[in-house]
């Protein structure tokens, strides 16, 4: 395809991205992108999860190496293959993942793989403490050098992944999500700190999905979509629905709003259930939430990263623990019970880190479709049992016309896959168990437009004869166009409930933390 050619560099840009491309196995993250990054000035990145924002700053930050194109830092081409590599380019990344040792002190995760040396190559504790103390300063944060990380309130780790990209003196400082965990005071000193940077010189390139945050300290806007960089403009040209419409551009090319809404009974019901986040001790993830799906009904639940969705349906599956409350299928209270006694009550979950949690890399596409059923297709003889291969053949054959995987057939490589048909494999391994409630997170991440279009009309087919789906998403027009009922969650709680037929985006956002526009109490209908 014909692209047109990069512009010659100004004179204010200091880090440059050029016909920047990133595939992974089938899927391409970015696609030529083009992207510049200016002294003194913050440049805000918008876009959808997968949109690609994330992929290029790691690429920035030297994480990871673009499949094509390259990099220029004050014009002179650069490669970056490591994070140091980029520090020492003065680049530095606030990552959206907590990335800290919690078994280290605070001190030592500020000056980790950099240490102070003083006389004889010992390390210079006292000068280190010191540098700390001062970032903490700045940061207003009363947080002792030698405090462990995991004696840390969530927020406060967030503030040492900060004083780390800080210590660095960094030229460059991308900024991805550096506030998701942090308290509105804490989100105000920060931006106290940007402006001091960039009126020092520092260039930010900051992520947010919490949009008007993310305009008030912008200079200049850029928005992702579909891995390409679809629009750029300076910050005072800009609102927000600027921003939401450059976000989701075209309509999607599935919209399932006017599907039937024929429910049957109450198929999954969760009574003020409490969830313990793992990551931050006696803080809850999942605070008193009570929610019902019924037979036939599919529910998004929408919200940030934190919002607790992902510890919500984990905890719904299995893998996290329930504090409290009740967690009922059909009637009957599941919460006491094992991951496997749930598949076989009829709760499946698809992950959302379907490489990693979803599917087994060295087996074969029919070996991960019959995964989570083998137990169905095993014989007895005598005392032993068995796995049937024919039983287990027809199944995987079954399952892969069922699902509409293209693959080569059951043989094949699940790395041959496209990310759409790897996940389509995922859903059709949690279909073959005979789920009454499907839970799903993040179903569509990382996959093209035309992949979500199929997946979802796999999961309206389900649900007309009777499953019912519960899944999690952070893309707007995908919770709008692909529900019959979306929940919003807010630090842990559910905040809103909208009919996708008359709800507006703004409304959603506003619910959700993203922006202020249109914010109603819950309960309380939006005019």
């Amino acid at each position: 395809m014909f692209r047109e050619a990069a512009s010659p560099p100004r004179a204010d840009v200091v880090l440059r991205a050029v016909d920047i491309t990133k595939w992974y196995g089938a899927t391409q993250a970015l696609k030529g992108v083009n992207f510049e990054v200016q002294r003194g000035k913050v440049t805000v990145l918008f876009g959808e999860n997968g949109a690609g924002k994330s992929t290029l700053m790691k690429i920035l930050a030297g994480v990871e190496t673009p499949t094509g194109g390259h990099l220029e830092l004050d014009g002179e081409r650069i490669e970056l293959r490591s994070p140091n590599q980029a520090v020492d380019h003065g680049i530095s990344i606030i990552h959206q993942e907590l990335n800290l040792c919690p078994n280290m002190s605070v001190r030592d995760n500020i000056f980790i793989g950099r240490e102070r040396t003083g006389l004889f190559g010992t390390v210079d504790y006292r000068g280190e403490r010191k540098v700390v103390q001062r970032l903490m300063e700045r940061l207003e944060e009363d947080i002792d050098p030698s405090t462990l990380v995991a004696d840390l309130r969530i927020g406060q780790q967030q503030i040492v992944e900060i004083a780390r990209a800080l210590a660095t003196d960094a030229r460059i400082l991308i900024m991805d999500e550096p506030t998701s965990a942090l308290s509105a005071s804490e989100v105000e000193v920060l931006f106290k700190v940007i402006k001091d940077l960039t009126d020092n010189g520092v260039a930010i390139v900051y992520i947010s999905h919490h949009l008007e945050e993310a305009i008030e300290i912008s200079d200049h806007a850029v928005v992702f979509r579909d891995g390409e960089l679809v629009a750029t403009e300076d910050a005072a040209n800009i609102d927000l629905s600027w921003v939401v419409g450059k976000m989701v551009g075209r309509a999607a090319e599935y919209d399932f709003r006017d599907a039937e809404r024929d429910y049957g009974d109450v198929a999954l019901s969760i009574r003020n259930l409490k969830v313990v986040d793992a990551t931050g001790e006696g803080r809850l993830a999942v605070n008193d939430v009570s929610l019902e799906v019924r037979q036939g009904e599919i529910v998004c639940l929408y919200g940030l990263m934190g919002a607790g969705r992902t510890e919500l349906v984990e905890a719904l599956a299995g893998r996290g623990p329930i504090a409290s409350g009740s967690v009922k299928l059909g009637g009957e209270d599941v919460a006491g019970t094992s991951i496997t006694e749930r598949i076989e009550r009829g709760i499946g979950l698809v992950p959302e880190d379907r490489q990693r949690d979803g599917l087994v890399q060295s087996m074969s596409v029919g070996q991960n479709l019959s995964l989570s059923s083998l137990l169905e297709m095993t014989r007895s003889f005598l005392v032993s049992r068995f796995i049937s291969g024919r039983r287990e053949a027809g199944r995987i054959r079954d399952g892969i016309s069922d699902v509409r995987v293209k693959t080569a057939g059951p043989g094949a490589a699940i790395t041959s896959l496209s990310g759409g048909n790897q996940q389509k494999v995922v859903i059709g391994k949690m279909l073959l168990t005979g789920p009454k409630v499907l839970l799903l997170d993040e179903p569509t991440r990382g996959i093209d437009v035309g992949a979500k279009g199929e997946i979802f009309s796999l999961l309206f087919r389900e649900a007309r004869k009777g499953l019912a789906v519960l899944y999690v998403t952070s893309e707007i027009g995908e919770a709008i166009t692909a529900s019959h009922r979306i929940v919003v969650m807010s630090k842990g709680r559910v905040v809103r409930e909208f009919d996708p037929r008359t709800a507006s985006r703004e409304e959603i956002m506003a619910a959700s933390g993203e922006s202020e526009v249109g914010i109603h109490p819950i309960g309380t209908p939006s005019e």
